[in-house]
């Protein structure tokens, strides 16, 4: 990627995006010539840059829209009158990521078209690095990326959102983590600062809170050869303890708002992990106290299945295979808890066994090469 073609020009994406829109681009349209918008900036930017880098994108991009119809239009016998807005005139100081990003996030879309489509019109990434990140060939994701495009055409650009979602299309960006030229969680990051600006809602900042202190830990999380370290294996030396820092001061201030959301729970959690010296020294008490409100509040079977790791740490292997009861053994991840608490408990070679069969059954290669490392380990102590 062209080290010119950086954050700074994608934060300008979707506002772009929104002049076009209000002026009577289709969603669809607008997105399309902001990218050719964007193609042209990268040409002539780097010897020539210009005064109002928003004001000759809005520019370039409806230039670009304008040939589209008028092309159109040429074959259909029509005309349609517009206005051009001069070159040299400075664009609207308005900001329209918020409005974009609930479209990018619409109802009608699948949560991988939703992220891709936002990848593209709020990140401002090209289709090339959307289908890089997502590991799959760019004709694919370029149809993917049309198809998102034409189920949100009718929706209203004004409408209002559903932050819930937003968020939810955020964070399922920074899962993807890094793949490619480009940097997914960062871009997740980048994104949820600005909804926590744009929308004054203490979930935006729990929302925000959650991925720094994930990211935080991300130095260690992979050993060089790709494979994962637990939690309690890794060197938190290595930490960005800044990133840290930053993430519980969010949610201090997020928590004291006393409007409690799932995502400011989570993040409570791991700001416990992110406080403890040492695995030895973390709180489980406490974590388990807070895993006890977010089941409160979300009955979620993937929560109900972390708070038993919990309640194994806080009160024992045994209370822990007890919480783990209450789980659908179905559920993605309940093998591999359960062979962890069954090592606590001292039975290894029921252990070994769960964390073959939780390998077997993992869709990620890192996880899958760690559940394999730790069936390993236990039959050889065995022998």
């Amino acid at each position: 990627m062209d080290p010119f073609y950086g954050a700074p020009l994608r934060e300008l994406v979707p506002a772009v995006i929104g002049v076009l829109v209000r002026r009577g681009a289709v969603f669809a349209a607008a997105e399309d010539a902001v990218q050719e918008a964007l193609v042209e900036a990268l040409r002539t930017w780097p010897a020539d840059p210009p005064h109002d880098p928003k004001g000759w994108l809005v520019t370039v991009a409806w230039r670009r829209f304008l040939d589209v119809v008028r092309s159109e239009t040429a074959r259909e016998r029509r005309e349609v009158a517009v206005e051009v807005e001069p070159a040299s005139g400075p664009a609207r100081d308005t900001d329209d990521t918020l409005e974009v990003l609930f479209l990018c996030a619409h109802p009608a879309l699948s949560p991988a078209s939703a992220v891709a489509l936002t990848l593209r019109a709020v990140a401002g990434l090209t289709t090339r690095q959307v289908a890089e990140a997502y590991l799959v060939p760019e004709a694919t994701m370029a149809q993917r990326i049309s198809r998102a495009k034409r189920a949100v055409a009718q929706a209203s650009f004004d409408r209002p959102g559903d932050l819930a979602t937003v968020r939810r299309v955020l964070y399922l960006v920074f899962n993807e983590g890094y793949s490619g030229d480009v940097d997914l969680a960062a871009e997740a990051i980048r994104l949820a600062r600005q909804l926590a600006v744009l929308v004054d809602d203490p979930e935006n900042d729990g929302l925000l809170a959650l991925m720094l202190l994930h990211h935080a830990r991300r130095p260690a999380r992979i050993r060089p050869d790709g494979s994962l370290v637990p939690l309690a294996e890794q060197d938190r030396t290595r930490w960005d303890r800044d990133l840290v820092a930053e993430g519980v001061t969010i949610l201090q201030s997020a928590l004291a708002r006393e409007r409690r959301g799932e995502l400011q729970l989570q993040a409570a959690i791991a700001a416990l992990h992110a406080d403890a010296a040492s695995a030895a020294e973390t709180d489980w008490v406490q974590i388990l106290e807070w895993y006890d409100e977010l089941l409160a509040l979300t009955a979620s079977p993937v929560v109900r299945l972390n708070r038993a790791v919990a309640v194994g740490e806080a009160d024992g292997a045994r209370a822990g295979l007890a919480a783990l009861d209450e789980v659908d053994p179905a559920l993605p991840r309940h093998r591999a808890v359960a062979a962890y608490l069954h090592e606590k408990d001292g039975a290894h070679a029921l252990a070994a066994r769960l964390y073959t069969e939780a390998a077997a059954l993992a869709t990620n290669l890192a996880e899958k090469t760690h559940l394999t490392r730790q069936a390993a380990r236990l039959n050889s102590s065995l022998r």
